[in-house]
């Protein structure tokens, strides 16, 4: 398998620097904000996000993981999503975060397991990456890199960096 690396851990600092600006500036501050973080890969790019907006606005920022596996279209359903803690979204602003979005299908559910948690104010939808793709109507409003790939590609995110790793030679 070829594996090449596109973004290296300062790049990823970079982009979640922005994308917390980005995230303040389309929240008009950041009030009664928290942020989702989609299992698993979503954890650590949220973790980033959250550091990162709580140097910012010097404002403690709640951290949930969703599981929304319940809600895939292309797998069969496994109970209640399991929020980690339990969150209260009714008039607040959620800030969905994943670490790539390629088909749209995971943003989707988690989307599904945030308005059964409550109605929220806004949602927001933030990546890493996207790398194009999609098979449903989802376009993320927040946005580390865009990387466009392969479809028999697939994108790898770790604390080095972000790969693209391909079949093949």
């Amino acid at each position: 398998m070829r594996r090449r690396r596109v973004l290296d851990a300062d790049d990823i600092v970079r982009s979640l620097r922005r994308m917390a600006h980005e995230v303040v500036e389309a929240t008009r501050g950041g009030a009664d904000l928290v942020v989702v973080a989609i299992a698993d890969g979503g954890v650590p790019v949220a973790r980033g996000l959250v550091d990162t907006l709580e140097s910012i606005r010097s404002v403690a920022v709640p951290l949930v993981v969703v599981d929304p596996t319940q809600f895939r279209d292309d797998a069969e359903p496994a109970g209640d999503p399991r929020w980690l803690p339990p969150i209260k979204v009714e008039g607040r602003t959620v800030v969905l975060v994943d670490d790539v979005v390629f088909t749209g299908r995971t943003a989707r559910a988690a989307l599904e397991a945030v308005l059964r948690a409550g109605r929220a104010q806004r949602v927001l939808l933030a990546v890493l990456v996207d790398r194009g793709h999609r098979e449903l109507p989802i376009r993320p409003d927040i946005v580390g890199r865009n990387l466009p790939t392969a479809r028999n590609e697939y994108v790898v995110v770790d604390a080095a960096g972000v790969w693209i790793e391909a079949e093949g030679r």
